[in-house]
């Protein structure tokens, strides 16, 4: 597992205010864009080298690790660094060096993933506690153009799709699909977790397309990737360090990136109750799954669903003259953010 941990950070973060002032390292307020990094670098591992990898010390690792190493390494000029999250986030209202949200990340590292071409990823934020199929498939099936093999690796002509040979036409229809990265911002209680939606949310660890939750204690930011009875599996990326740099030879040390110890252990019923929940579909057959397991949870007894899975989007979602806006499409990230609840809904604050 990828796990960007709170790192010290280089004097280019300077760069970012006028007159070189500012933090020069992220301790005390950035273990949530820590967070935001840890389930999205898992997505990027899951899109560019498969969800069964594993990284194992002194390996020799392939291209597209140290690519994805890369996206997320503490320079300005990368995709999801820890600056260009900081700096996005002044887009929403946050001043580099105050807290996030897990539903302000969520909106940023959206932002940040239109740059990557190299990914091709389709990001939805699933607001008012509500997935919409249909956006979905609109946003995924859009057609667009592979920029090479390194693009589109699953559709390279010596790889086999799901151990068989590629039937004819099946390349072209699987590129209609771009990799979708599901974000779904939950507020599950008041002050503390209701109880109800712990079977939901230990249910949702368990699907192949889980990607984990971001969230955590007031004042603490956790990435949580799984659960043993009663205990959340977490992350903490509470661990200052210096910023890797490349060597002499221009190799990345990695060793920092990853986990040095197990996991921490906390009780689900300490989780405060803002989440962002994370899913990645890297095909249609993938959604469509997820749907399918979505909506036998309902089945589930004792389990209150976490949020709604419907087909098209509500009629009380879809008046754009609420803003006085036309229904394109440059105006969905503004008709989006209308329906969005306060942003201190989604903070991870002390009391």
């Amino acid at each position: 597992l990828l796990a960007p941990i709170c790192s010290s950070l280089p004097v280019s973060f300077l760069s970012l205010f006028p007159g070189g002032t500012g933090p020069t390292s992220d301790t005390g307020w950035g273990c949530m864009l820590r967070c935001g990094q840890m389930i999205f670098a898992q997505a990027l591992v899951c899109r560019h080298l498969g969800r069964d990898w594993r990284w194992i010390k002194g390996k020799r690792q392939t291209d597209n690790y140290f690519n994805v190493l890369n996206a997320f390494i503490d320079k300005k000029d990368s995709y999801y660094s820890i600056h260009q999250i900081a700096q996005m986030g002044v887009g929403e209202g946050k001043s580099i060096g105050q807290w996030y949200g897990p539903n302000t990340v969520a909106q940023v590292l959206k932002k940040l993933a239109t740059f990557d071409t190299w990914s091709s990823l389709a990001v939805h934020i699933a607001m008012d506690n509500t997935v919409v199929m249909e956006e979905i498939r609109r946003l995924c099936q859009s057609s667009f153009p592979c920029a090479g093999a390194a693009a589109c690796p699953a559709l390279e002509s010596d790889v086999l799709y799901n151990g068989c040979a590629a039937a004819p036409g099946l390349r072209d229809r699987l590129s209609l699909w771009k990799p979708l990265v599901l974000l779904i911002p939950l507020r599950l209680g008041l002050t503390e977790i209701n109880e109800a939606y712990i079977e939901t949310l230990k249910h949702c660890f368990m699907m192949p397309q889980s990607l984990g939750v971001i969230g955590g204690k007031p004042n603490s930011a956790h990435y949580f990737i799984g659960y043993v009875g009663e205990e959340l599996i977490y992350l903490d990326p509470h661990t200052t360090q210096p910023a890797v740099e490349p060597n002499d030879s221009g190799c990345l040390p990695d060793e920092s990136f990853h986990c040095q110890h197990p996991p921490c252990r906390m009780s689900i019923a300490e989780l405060d109750p803002s989440i962002a929940v994370g899913f990645f579909c890297n095909t249609e057959e993938d959604f469509n799954d997820w749907c399918q397991q979505i909506k036998k949870l309902s089945l589930v007894r004792g389990a209150l669903p976490m949020f709604e899975l419907v087909e098209r989007q509500p009629s009380h979602f879809s008046n754009p003259d609420v803003l006085n806006l036309t229904p394109d499409s440059s105006d969905a990230d503004r008709l989006e953010r209308f329906f969005d609840s306060e942003d201190e809904d989604f903070e991870i604050l002390s009391l």
